[in-house]
């Protein structure tokens, strides 16, 4: 993926209700991913840890994620400079 590709809106075609689910989190993915694009083009370092597990107690389950953040230079430590 180069640094310069932009994400576009696509509508998502109409489904049954697991299929809707499944598109609405690829969006997010999609979403997440331009976002630390457009954070590590900015110097900053993005990683993305699993810290929980939601089960729905029939059997599914997914992982739910937080983004741990490093920036770089100044910002790296600790230094409130915008």
């Amino acid at each position: 993926m180069t640094a310069d590709a932009d994400f576009q809106r696509i509508d998502l075609p109409e489904g049954d209700r697991e299929t809707r689910s499944i598109h609405r989190v690829a969006e997010a993915v999609h979403r997440l991913n331009d976002a630390v694009q457009r954070a590590v083009n900015e110097g900053v370092s993005v990683e993305v840890i699993r810290v929980s597990r939601y089960h729905n107690g029939a059997g599914a389950w997914g992982d739910q994620i937080v983004p741990t953040i490093r920036g770089t230079g100044d910002k790296a430590d600790g230094d409130a400079k915008g």
